[in-house]
């Protein structure tokens, strides 16, 4: 019997609700007796507004009024990477694994053999699914393939500088350099329309 992946996916919408949760991406994979059902969750954007303003106002604390210091959120973004404002934590999957695990197996969404129900964060690689994503994340670090070449290209890093809800802008040279010349890439951007996006995902910056 098909999976009702419409059905599970409203349904895991709910339940996250529930715990102040939003769900990122949900995936089925395997087949036979090696099946897995894959959620991947974070905070709420009410949450994960709140954990910010909460962090930023221990930093002002810390900074001791300071007028030198820099402005909290200035700090903020600087010293934490905007993805671990997700602020998920082993409980809030343990939790929602539960809720939602109970729910599959009375109402039957996943009929057949056996799976494995797998919930976690979305990672510091996260993948750009919707137009937000590329709105959230301006200012950092992605990997970008797409369907059709731009510039005789469908590979693309760089840092996304730029978005006005149909395509949004790379700023190639922020990528590190490649080759063992190790030559800095020279300044320059690509354009590229959301439609025209195979796959894409944040990289992370250590």
């Amino acid at each position: 019997m098909a999976l009702q992946m419409e059905t599970i996916r409203a349904t895991a919408d709910r339940i996250a609700a529930s715990h102040q949760l939003e769900i990122v991406d949900l995936e089925f994979t395997g087949g036979a007796k090696h099946r897995s059902l894959r959620v991947f969750v974070e905070k709420s954007a009410e949450a994960r507004a709140q954990m910010a303003a909460q962090m930023a106002a221990q930093m002002a604390e810390q900074a001791g009024g300071d007028p030198s210091a820099p402005h909290p959120t200035a700090r903020l973004q600087r010293r934490v990477p905007v993805e671990t404002l997700s602020g998920i934590s082993h409980e809030d999957c343990a939790n929602f694994a539960r809720d939602f695990g109970t729910v599959l197996d009375v109402e039957d969404l996943v009929p057949g053999a056996e799976y494995t129900l797998e919930v976690s964060s979305p990672g510091l690689e996260r993948k750009l699914l919707k137009p937000a994503d590329y709105q959230r994340f301006q200012g950092s670090l992605a990997k970008v393939q797409t369907f059709v070449p731009v510039a005789n290209n469908r590979h693309f890093t760089g840092r996304l500088i730029g978005f006005d809800g149909a395509g949004f802008t790379l700023d190639l040279s922020a990528a590190k350099p490649r080759g063992k010349a190790g030559k800095a890439l020279s300044a320059q951007t690509v354009e590229i329309s959301l439609a025209n996006v195979e796959k894409a995902h944040l990289v992370a910056e250590i």
